[in-house]
């Protein structure tokens, strides 16, 4: 599929990138032209998407895409060439389904060429258009979102940027095999939504939780995504007012660059976006430079990538086996030597091995080790074995 057609491309010239400023990233941005062959030897590739017909009470979200890269151009070069390439604007098409459309194949277009999508949006309904993109793939995909609550809505039927949950969960063919939220705030969020989480065996972290031990807690559950959706009002106002309904609490700024880091040094990550920015409540832009800043994150932690997914090949990791007496069977644990990151392999069941060979080893840390090692199932070992049986 020609994927030029979905695209307004932007240009260098838009964003008023100083020229007495040579190392700006602005000025090393390959900006796509239209030609498919422009994307040859790209790894990462930006898509603003300007659709905002689904959001709830935040219109105006679709202006957010270029108001971000005023901004994100603005900052400096990394050390080496990411092979980063801006594609353009997706418009909102006659119908949100066309735009739904659009993403859904560029991103599918994307990945199946080993190309990260990047995404700024927009609402975040935006999410279940790149989901469907894993549906071409036929790959089984863990969700990440980055939330201040849980997005499941009231309708099994609705699709907005506060219930665009429910159609990811139930759509079939079913190819979400885990859904992790980060940064939840328990008295905005429906206790029978957190019951619904637990009866599917999926993982709620509220921000209190991952706001203490903030790297051990936080970095094995955005490594273990293959997507990862971050609503910006995750963010305290204080830090990030750009969203009609950005409220008192959530992450601080530096905590929303680490995260953003840590997902792009993940390898097992293919999929990124940032929702819900809306130009309109952005007081001096500064939602916009922190946007800008986080992307920055990303991109620079995948220039950190360390190749250290274990699949296949075990020769680079040491192997821990802990006998668990109570279980009256062993664990295995795996830590990698280039980077000291710790898995535990939950074994397949019985000839699931091609279905579920990207989902058994998970991502903990040396801390859930020492818990199996005190005779302790970890419980995320647990909620992993569930979904695979």
């Amino acid at each position: 599929m020609d994927i030029s057609v979905f695209f307004k491309t932007v240009a260098k010239s838009d964003f008023e990138i100083p020229e007495n400023q040579p190392s700006m990233w602005g000025h090393h941005v390959h900006f796509f032209q239209g030609e498919l062959e422009e994307l040859e030897g790209k790894k990462l590739a930006l898509i603003g998407v300007m659709e905002d017909r689904n959001s709830d009470n935040n219109k105006g979200c679709s202006d957010g895409p270029n108001q971000v890269r005023r901004e994100m151009y603005r900052l400096f070069q990394f050390d080496s060439d990411p092979g980063f390439i801006d594609l353009g604007n997706i418009e909102a098409g006659n119908e949100i389904t066309d735009t739904y459309f659009a993403l859904n194949q560029t991103c599918q277009f994307l990945l199946k060429k080993n190309i990260i999508p990047v995404i700024i949006g927009g609402s975040q309904d935006l999410t279940y258009a790149n989901y469907l993109a894993y549906e071409g793939m036929e790959q089984t995909v863990n969700l990440v979102s980055i939330d201040h609550r849980l997005d499941f809505g009231q309708s099994a039927d609705e699709v907005s940027s506060q219930g665009y949950l429910n159609k990811i969960v139930l759509h079939k063919p079913n190819f979400l095999f885990n859904y992790s939220n980060i940064g939840h705030q328990r008295y905005l969020t429906d206790p029978q939504m957190i019951d619904l989480m637990t009866k599917m065996y999926f993982d709620a972290y509220r921000i209190g939780e991952m706001q203490h031990q903030f790297i051990l807690r936080n970095e094995p559950v955005i490594r273990n995504a293959d997507l990862v959706s971050f609503d910006i009002s995750a963010i305290r106002k204080s830090e990030a007012p750009g969203c009609a309904y950005a409220g008192p609490n959530g992450f601080y700024g530096h905590e929303a660059a680490q995260l953003c880091w840590y997902a792009g040094m993940s390898d097992k990550l293919t999929s990124f976006g940032v929702y819900e920015y809306n130009p309109a409540f952005d007081f001096q832009n500064q939602t916009a430079q922190l946007i800008a800043q986080m992307l920055w994150c990303f991109v620079d932690g995948y220039l950190m990538r360390k190749a250290d997914y274990p699949v296949g090949d075990y020769s680079e990791y040491l192997k821990y086996i802990v006998n668990m007496a109570s279980e009256s069977h062993e664990l295995v644990f795996y830590k990698s030597n280039k980077s000291d990151r710790w898995w535990m392999d939950v074994p397949y069941p019985a000839g699931q091995e091609n279905k579920y060979e990207r989902h058994h080893l998970v991502p903990c840390t040396y801390e859930e080790y020492q818990q199996a090692t005190n005779d302790e199932m970890p419980d995320k070992w647990w909620k992993t074995y569930q979904k695979l049986v």
